[in-house]
C-alpha cells in the first residue's frame, strides 16, 4: 500500500486539488508542505491534532513539513465554520498565544532530524511589513469579489444572521499570499487543512499558479464529528486542551478512552500511527466482544503518549487504575488529584479527624455511600468498604479515621463495592 493509499485507508481525504498529479509528484520525491494553526488561544485542542498527525505521518515518510503558527493571520480570525466575528487579540495577547502554540508542535514533529526537519514559520514574519497598498496591488488584484463571495466559508456567513465584516473577508487573501509566500521561498508545493479550509486553500493554489506559473497542491481531511454531528473535542467541561495544565493527560486519556463505540475505530485509523494489521486486529475483537474495550485503550493510550510523552501516560494509567481498585502506593500527588476531580468529594475539618477521629459509619454517610449509620456498619462487616483503596476490616465497624489517613495531608479516599468512589477532603 502506498503513502497516498495508506491516508485514503485511514479516511484522511476529503478533497484534493488533483489527487493523480499529487500522486505522480510524490512519486518523483520528497515535497515541502504546511498546515496552519491560528493562534486564537494560547493552546490547541484535540480538532487541531489531525493536522499536527497528518504532518507527523508526512514527516515519516520523508516529506519536508512546515507547521505554521498564524501570527498574522490570528489578528483577523479565519470566518470559516464560524457563525459570527471573532474578538479581535492585542498584539500582546497573539505573542503569547503564538509562544505557547510553538512548543506545543514541537511535541509531535520532530525538528531535530538532521533528514527532515520541521521547520516552524509565523506568517508575521513576511506579512507586518507588508504596506496596505502593496498587498492590494500584487496580491488583491488576483482575485475577483465574484471569486470569493462563491467560496462556502464567505457565502455562508454573508447569508448568515450577522454577515461578515471586510476585516474577516480579506482572511483569504492573507492565507493565500502565506502559500504564495512559502511557494516562493521554501519550495512548498502542498498545503493541507481541515475540510472548512478548501476555499482559502484553492485561493492559494490559484494565486501561486497566476503569480508565479508553478504547480501547487490543496489536500483538505474531513473535519472529525461524533456519530451524531456534533462537535468533536467538547465535554461537559469545554474544549479539551493539548497543554497538560488546561486538560491534564489524565483528563485525555479519559476523552479518548471515553470514544462512542461507533467511533473508536475512525479514530483509530485518524488519530494513532499504529499500523493498518494492528487497527485490523482490534476492529476484529471490537466488533466480535466490544466489552472488555481494548480498542478504546489502546485508542486513548496511543494518543496520550503522542501528545503527552510516555511518563505522562503511566501516570494517566495510573490515575484510572486508582478508580478500578488499585493501590495509590507511590501515586503522586498531582495524579490523586485527577482522580479527585473524577468522583464525588465532601469536606471534612481537620478537628473531625482528630483522635478519636471520625468513625467510618458517620464518614460514609457523609460522603453519601450509605443512607445511615446502620447501613454503613453493614456494609463494612460484609467486607464491601476500603478507605484509600484498602479494605476495612469487617470485624472493626467502630473504627475511625483520623488525620494519619489523609493522603498527601489533604484527602481520604472511600469506596463502596467495586467502582463506587468519594472523597473526603479538608476544607
Amino acid at each position: 500500500m502506498t503513502f497516498l493509499e495508506d491516508l485514503q485507508w485511514r479516511g484522511l481525504l476529503a478533497d484534493c486539488t488533483d489527487l493523480d498529479a499529487l500522486a505522480k509528484r510524490l512519486n518523483e520525491g520528497p515535497v515541502t508542505l504546511y498546515c496552519g494553526f491560528d493562534p486564537t488561544g494560547d493552546s490547541l485542542h484535540v480538532g487541531h491534532l489531525m493536522g499536527q498527525l497528518t504532518l507527523k505521518r508526512f514527516q515519516l515518510a520523508g516529506h519536508h513539513v512546515l507547521p505554521l503558527a498564524g501570527g498574522a493571520t490570528g489578528m483577523i480570525g479565519d470566518p470559516s465554520g464560524k457563525s459570527a466575528e471573532r474578538n479581535l487579540l492585542t498584539r500582546e495577547q497573539l505573542a503569547h498565544n503564538v509562544a505557547s502554540i510553538k512548543g506545543q508542535l514541537s511535541r509531535l514533529l520532530d525538528f531535530d532530524t538532521p533528514v527532515n526537519p520541521a521547520r516552524l514559520v509565523d506568517n508575521a514574519t513576511w506579512t507586518s511589513a507588508l504596506s496596505y497598498l502593496d498587498f492590494l496591488r500584487d496580491i488583491g488584484k488576483y482575485f475577483s469579489i465574484n471569486m470569493m463571495i462563491a467560496k462556502d466559508s464567505v457565502r455562508s456567513r454573508m447569508e448568515g444572521d450577522h454577515g461578515i465584516s471586510y476585516t474577516e473577508f480579506s482572511y483569504m487573501l492573507l492565507q493565500a499570499h502565506d502559500f504564495y509566500h512559502l511557494r516562493k521561498e521554501y519550495n512548498c508545493e502542498l498545503q493541507i487543512g481541515g475540510s472548512d479550509q478548501w476555499g482559502n486553500i484553492t485561493a492559494g493554489t490559484d494565486l501561486i499558479r497566476k503569480k508565479l506559473g508553478a504547480p501547487a497542491w490543496g489536500w483538505t481531511f474531513p473535519l472529525i464529528t461524533k456519530s451524531d454531528g456534533t462537535k468533536f473535542g467538547k465535554t461537559e467541561g469545554g474544549a479539551v486542551w493539548l497543554d497538560p495544565q488546561k486538560t491534564s493527560p489524565y483528563k485525555f486519556y479519559q476523552f479518548f478512552v471515553n470514544t462512542e463505540d461507533a467511533m473508536v475505530v475512525p479514530y483509530l485509523k485518524k488519530f494513532t500511527l499504529l499500523p493498518r494489521e494492528e487497527i485490523e486486529a482490534l476492529e476484529t475483537k471490537h466488533l466480535a466482544n466490544p466489552g472488555p474495550r481494548e480498542a478504546h485503550k489502546a485508542l486513548a493510550r496511543e494518543v496520550t503518549r503522542l501528545v503527552h510523552g510516555q511518563a505522562a501516560l503511566d501516570a494517566a494509567l495510573k490515575a484510572s487504575d486508582i478508580l478500578f481498585g488499585a493501590e495509590i502506593g507511590d501515586t503522586t500527588e498531582e495524579t490523586f488529584r485527577d482522580v479527585v476531580g473524577e468522583v464525588p468529594t465532601k469536606p471534612v475539618t481537620a478537628a473531625q479527624l482528630v483522635a478519636p477521629g471520625l468513625p467510618l459509619t458517620e464518614a460514609l454517610v457523609h460522603a453519601g455511600l450509605a443512607p445511615s449509620k446502620g447501613q454503613a456498619r453493614k456494609d463494612i462487616e460484609g467486607g464491601g468498604i476500603y478507605v484509600n483503596n484498602l479494605k476495612s476490616d469487617p470485624a472493626a465497624p467502630a473504627r475511625a479515621l483520623t488525620s494519619a489517613d489523609l493522603l498527601f495531608g489533604r484527602h481520604i479516599l472511600l469506596r463502596k463495592g467495586k467502582r463506587t468512589y468519594a472523597v473526603l477532603s479538608l476544607d
